[in-house]
């Protein structure tokens, strides 16, 4: 389960980074990895309406947005929004992030194509600002939910605090520690006691992919998926793209990572791997079992359509053991 917090404050030790991190100290002793991206201190350029994203579903504007933010939204099962409010709504840089996630509202409404882990993936805002009048989030929330909706999150709510101006007025605030606690614990309580389970094949580029995003799509709620390759490739396969979008299942803004990568990450209660096993690592306590799958690299388009069907019979059938 990864947690990522988008920080959209320009003050590096404000109240909005010290609500943040007790949110994510607390997810993390929960069991969660978590990430933390400054939007203050990135390259983001805002949309300029190419509609590109509409036409094609990915955005020509190059910068950290694209190369970063979009991978890592995907990834994530829980997205943070963290900002003071400046005019009613987020700060300028965090409006700029979300402003070019309509990449993944076309990829979503336009081109009809669902996130494998929609099921699972959760949304909250925490906030902070200094008046204490009663509309003072409405802006907030309203931009929250349709950025959740964007990007295939649950909008859960927020946290939000008024009359907090200096630089420690929160932490002055008595039940802020508490508030947090309670708030991770409701969240991340329908991620508690899935099975950790990694998919390896050779390059990360077709076959666990595959498997992660079906595993992802059809039991997010049983499986905490992970993907690896024993010596990944520099990209995805394109025809891999093809078949799942088929499906119906997006695969945006994935890449191969490597074993190691993976098992830093977090520990597997099961390895599936496809064709590798011989390089496969040993796991303490993980179980470990082979899917004999050819490998499509390089096969025609209807090899990979085969494959992908008996993958995704596989996990009909690992669903049902689990």
């Amino acid at each position: 389960m990864l947690v990522v917090g988008l920080q959209g404050s320009p003050r590096k030790k404000g109240n909005t980074n010290y609500l943040l991190s007790a949110f994510m100290e607390a997810a993390q002793k929960a069991g969660a990895r978590t990430c933390v991206i400054d939007v203050t201190r990135r390259n983001i350029v805002p949309c300029k309406e190419y509609v590109v994203c509409e036409k094609k579903g990915f955005c020509p504007i190059e910068d950290d947005v694209r190369d970063e933010i979009y991978p890592i939204l995907r990834q994530a099962e829980v997205v943070v929004l963290a900002t003071p409010i400046f005019f009613y709504n987020m700060t300028a840089q965090l409006k700029a992030v979300v402003d070019r996630c309509q990449t993944f509202w076309a990829r979503k409404y336009k081109l009809k194509l669902k996130d494998p882990a929609a099921a699972m993936r959760r949304g909250f805002v925490l906030s902070v600002g200094a008046t204490k009048g009663k509309n003072l989030f409405e802006g907030l929330n309203l931009t929250a939910q349709y950025f959740f909706d964007a990007i295939a999150a649950q909008y859960e709510g927020s946290l939000t605090y008024r009359g907090i101006e200096g630089p420690k007025d929160l932490a002055r605030q008595p039940t802020v520690l508490e508030d947090v606690q309670k708030t991770v614990d409701t969240l991340l309580q329908p991620f508690q006691g899935r099975k950790k389970v990694l998919f390896i094949c050779r390059e990360n580029a077709c076959r666990s992919q595959m498997a992660a995003a079906i595993a992802q799509f059809m039991a997010g709620d049983q499986l905490d998926v992970m993907d690896a390759g024993s010596q990944p490739a520099d990209k995805v396969n394109p025809d891999m793209v093809k078949v799942m979008h088929e499906k119906g299942i997006d695969m945006a803004f994935r890449s191969p990572r490597s074993l190691d990568e993976a098992l830093a990450a977090d520990s597997p209660e099961l390895i599936v791997t496809m064709g590798c096993e011989e390089q496969c690592p040993l796991v303490p306590g993980a179980r470990k079992i082979n899917w004999d799958l050819p490998d499509p690299a390089g096969r025609p388009l209807e090899f990979m359509r085969t494959v992908r069907d008996d993958i995704e019979q596989n996990i009909q059938q690992l669903i049902r053991e689990i």
